[in-house]
């Protein structure tokens, strides 16, 4: 390259590499420096309120992951059917993944908070049976988050599989049924094993995403009864924000690092060493 392209490469390139040194390379840099210091995580590790946020986290991830993905692969097989009313409901199915996170987070807290909520009212005239008071229970207070998760965000992960799925070589699947095979034989010895290598790689990209989930659980939840429902995302707001500790709160979102690097790598691996051939 001549020296009037390199200076036109640079001028072209220049503003861009100060937008991302000034919005990501100074911030991520700046964050991890405020939680460098040792003497954070030993304050975390005395605090009872981080161990449990750790553990809400490492359910709310673990559960709400495998379960959204697992219906989602299901619902994906529902909706490759040809006929016109499965694609119409297709487009209803879709309505949550589309609609904003924070609306529909708060939406489900109001459908759950209070007697005269909507769910408890529906059981009462349905049943005649008094519902129960959400978040005043640890375990239905966070089965409202993965629940709320799950719904938000499974119709997504329901069109990458069906995209997978039409990738499928329809000659296979007529092979398959020639020789017997039912649909769960189909499913089991057919879909899945060619599916395998996708589903690993949403299930890598969901639960990188999902250890950082904070919409969720503060505005479903928001952390009731008592704090018992944080997670680390949440738990690093307040302890920056709430607590005016931003150090703290920084030490409390990178204290996952250790447990999220290994299971990419391990993920990463198991992706390698899958190969499918059709």
């Amino acid at each position: 390259m001549s020296r009037s392209d390199v200076a036109l490469a640079i001028a072209f390139l220049a503003p861009y590499g100060a937008l991302f040194g000034a919005f990501a390379v100074y911030p991520i840099g700046y964050a991890l420096w405020m939680g460098s210091k040792p003497s954070l995580y030993a304050d975390l590790l005395a605090d009872p309120l981080y161990l449990r946020s750790l553990f809400n986290t490492l359910l709310f991830v673990g559960v709400g992951v495998n379960v959204k993905l697992f219906l989602a692969l299901l619902l994906s097989g529902f909706f490759m059917r040809p006929q016109r009313w499965i694609k119409l409901l297709l487009v209803v199915y879709l309505l949550p993944w589309m609609l904003p996170a924070v609306q529909a987070c708060i939406s489900i807290r109001w459908m759950l908070a209070g007697e005269d909520a909507l769910v408890d009212r529906a059981l009462a005239v349905a049943f005649g049976v008094d519902g129960p008071i959400w978040f005043n229970h640890w375990w239905l207070a966070l089965g409202a988050n993965i629940v709320a998760y799950v719904w938000k965000w499974m119709p997504f992960w329901t069109v990458i599989f069906l995209a997978g799925r039409m990738a499928i070589p329809r000659d296979v699947c007529d092979a398959a049924t020639v020789d017997g095979a039912d649909g769960c034989r189909r499913f089991v010895h057919l879909t899945f094993p060619l599916l395998a290598n996708l589903y690993l790689v949403c299930t890598l990209l969901s639960t990188m995403w999902t250890m950082g989930e904070f919409t969720t659980v503060y505005f479903v939840s928001g952390g009731a009864p008592v704090w018992t429902t944080e997670v680390l995302a949440t738990l690093a707001f307040h302890y920056a924000f709430d607590a005016a500790n931003p150090a703290l709160g920084v030490a409390a979102a990178i204290s996952v690092l250790p447990l999220l690097v290994p299971l990419v790598i391990a993920l990463m691996r198991a992706l390698h060493t899958r190969v499918v051939q059709l």
